[in-house]
C-alpha cells in the first residue's frame, strides 16, 4: 500500500478538475489565444466553473452574419454569439459538463474583445441581458 502526501492528493485533484477549451481560429486575424483563454477560465472561475468543455471560436464577418441569421433571425454581422449546452443544468454523476460554445468576430470587436467574450461567456451561463449581466459583466471585464 502506497500512502501519498497531501502534495500529491492535491496534484491528482487537480488532474481531474479541468476546464478543457478548444479555441477555433478561422478568422483570419491573429488572436492572443492564451490571453484568451486566461479570461475565460478566471470569468468560470468566480462564476464557480472549475470544470468541463468550452469552445471559443473565431470567425470573420460573413460567418458570424451567417450564424446570426440561422439562429436569430437577424441578417447583420455581430460581436459575439453564444451557444449554450450544460449551462448550469444538474447533471449525472461522472458526466462532464459541456458548457457550450461562444463564437466571436475579431473584425467586428477589433482590440476591445476582452468585454465581448465575458458577455458571451455569461450568456453561456443563463444570464440574460439587463442590470445584473451589466453589472457582472463590469466586475469580470477589469
Amino acid at each position: 500500500m502506497r500512502v501519498t502526501g497531501p502534495r500529491e492528493r492535491i496534484r491528482d485533484l487537480r488532474s481531474r478538475l479541468m476546464l478543457a477549451i478548444e479555441i477555433d481560429n478561422r478568422s483570419g486575424s491573429e488572436v492572443d489565444e492564451r490571453a484568451v483563454a486566461a479570461l475565460a477560465r478566471r470569468v468560470l472561475a468566480a462564476e464557480g466553473f472549475v470544470e468541463g468543455e468550452l469552445g471559443l471560436a473565431f470567425v470573420g464577418p460573413e460567418e458570424i452574419r451567417t450564424l446570426k441569421a440561422e439562429h436569430l433571425g437577424i441578417d447583420e454581422a455581430t460581436d459575439v454569439l453564444s451557444f449554450p449546452i450544460d449551462a448550469r443544468d444538474e447533471l449525472p454523476p461522472g458526466l462532464p459538463r459541456a458548457l457550450g460554445d461562444v463564437v466571436l468576430c475579431p473584425q467586428v470587436v477589433g482590440e476591445g474583445w476582452q468585454a465581448p467574450l465575458v458577455h458571451g461567456l455569461l450568456h453561456l451561463l443563463g444570464y440574460d441581458h439587463g442590470r445584473a449581466m451589466e453589472l457582472r459583466e463590469r466586475e469580470l471585464a477589469t
